[in-house]
């Protein structure tokens, strides 16, 4: 079984993550199958991607337990390459969320371009709660799609947010009945089919380049603080109580 399966069907193209026993956890070589996925020109008949997930989950993040064996990493995540793939990829990007979405796999819906996700899903970012922190790549997605209020109660508390506080928040496009997802989602495909291709290139082109100018602010020093929290003994603590389902004891070291 592939952990990812890639379905081209005329104007659709179909990315499927498939390791729902682990609640399609993102390992290694899932990350370099969707940067795959994303990379090149997309096929003439192309108009529009779907991202998806089998099982009841979306996606439960990174691996930590892969994370937690390979030790500690710097300021760029692997998750980063793939990601800034499919901001940048030039067709739409659908991502049909239910379950949960969190930490990498909250990234990975909120970097498609239309969140279309049933009253079930919940999204978060739970790093906070075992000792991590987000790169500048990763907050300045969140930036961008939820304001400094909602980045705020997202990052800091850690906590999920329902679907439907997501939708009132602006941060996903559709919410809809869990029977509903796939009709719902099925109409925003084939609007977005049924539009001129090169009117869609062209928006999403714009939209993107605009919302690049976080990129140039200088963030070495964020960098730095980042790197020292994914190498500190708390994100070590954090990830293995995860793990072991109990609650974490951090020190601040």
């Amino acid at each position: 079984m592939d952990l990812i399966d890639i379905e081209d069907a005329g104007a659709v193209r179909t990315v499927t993550l498939n390791r729902p026993e682990k609640r399609n956890a993102l390992n290694a070589e899932m990350l370099e199958l969707l940067e795959a996925a994303f990379t090149g020109e997309p096929s003439p008949d192309a108009r529009v991607v779907v991202v998806k997930s089998t099982g009841p989950v979306f996606c439960a993040g990174l691996d930590l337990r892969e994370r937690l064996e390979q030790g500690a990493r710097g300021a760029e995540s692997p998750i980063e390459s793939m990601l800034h793939r499919i901001e940048t990829y030039p067709l739409p990007v659908v991502a049909i969320v239910q379950g949960a979405a969190i930490a990498g796999g909250n990234e990975l819906a909120l970097h498609c371009d239309i969140v279309v996700a049933s009253t079930d899903a919940n999204f978060g970012m739970s790093l906070a709660q075992i000792g991590l922190a987000p790169s500048w790549f990763l907050a300045k997605k969140l930036m961008e799609v939820a304001g400094p209020v909602a980045t705020k109660e997202i990052l800091l508390l850690g906590d999920p947010l329902p679907a439907q506080r997501m939708y009132d928040l602006g941060l996903i496009a559709r919410v809809c009945a869990p029977a509903d997802l796939a009709a719902t989602a099925d109409a925003v495909i084939e609007r977005l089919a049924a539009n001129a291709p090169l009117s869609l290139v062209a928006m999403k082109a714009l939209i993107t380049r605009e919302m690049a100018f976080r990129d140039d602010i200088p963030h070495d020093d964020i960098d730095a603080l980042v790197a020292k929290t994914r190498g500190s003994e708390d994100s070590r603590e954090g990830v293995a109580a995860r793990l072991e389902r109990r609650q974490p004891e951090f020190k601040g070291r």
